[in-house]
């Protein structure tokens, strides 16, 4: 019967990293090719045309049929110079879309350091509580193995020891919907070297420890032994 139950909470955890890998909506060619104005110019980069549609009024919070800004637009397709053309331009640099990303979260999950370090250096917070499952970009990183991205995220504050309505922190993501392999493992170093809570438990009681073992992931139950983690 326990093997039993493992075996569904673990299925259970999986599809759940599926539907938070799932759920961030990228622009699609069909919207692409619909936009005008801002939304056009953040979608190619175009600083000098997102001055001029600045400059003629375009409303810099304007949103489209999924709720994005320009911005979010921009982000999604790593236009770096045309981020920072538009907080520049007072854009709110925290803007949530429909389902609740910002502009860290998005660059975060789609493991995009350079757009990531941007959108950090013109004032996006890394502290901010996004996505339907009230995380953060911190977790989304985590339970993907984002490594280098889950390392400038702590760099950048990001609350260690966030709970998100799932019931996990970034430690328990990197662990339950992780596949144990290097870079979740090198993701755990990052929470343990940054001095995540290593107990905290899931809504079952179980610790990372214990989820580790359960799992068989015998470096990260190494790493949390070192570590101290009971």
């Amino acid at each position: 019967m326990i093997s039993r139950i493992s075996s569904i909470v673990f299925a259970l955890a999986f599809a759940a990293g599926a539907l938070a890998a799932a759920a961030q909506v990228p622009p699609h060619n069909a919207e692409l090719s619909s936009y005008t104005g801002l939304f056009a110019a953040a979608a190619r980069g175009d600083v000098a045309a997102i001055k001029a549609a600045v400059a003629q009024g375009s409303p810099l919070e304007a949103r489209d049929g999924y709720k994005r800004t320009a911005l979010h637009v921009a982000a999604y397709r790593s236009q770096i110079l045309a981020i920072r053309a538009l907080v520049a331009a007072g854009a709110d640099p925290n803007a949530l879309e429909n389902d609740r990303y910002d502009i860290v979260t998005i660059a975060s999950v789609a493991n995009d350091l350079p757009t990531l370090k941007a959108a950090l250096e013109i004032g996006c917070k890394a502290t901010n509580i996004t996505s339907r499952y009230d995380g953060t970009a911190l977790i989304a990183a985590a339970h993907l193995g984002h490594a280098e991205v889950v390392r400038e995220l702590i760099r950048a504050g990001a609350p260690l020891n966030h709970v998100n309505n799932l019931g996990w922190t970034a430690v328990i993501e990197a662990i339950v919907l992780g596949d144990g392999g290097a870079d979740h493992q090198a993701t755990l170093k990052h929470l343990i070297d940054a001095k995540a809570d290593l107990n905290l438990a899931d809504r079952n009681g179980t610790r990372p420890l214990g989820l580790a073992r359960g799992r068989g992931y015998a470096p990260m139950v190494k790493m949390l032994e070192a570590a101290g983690a009971h």
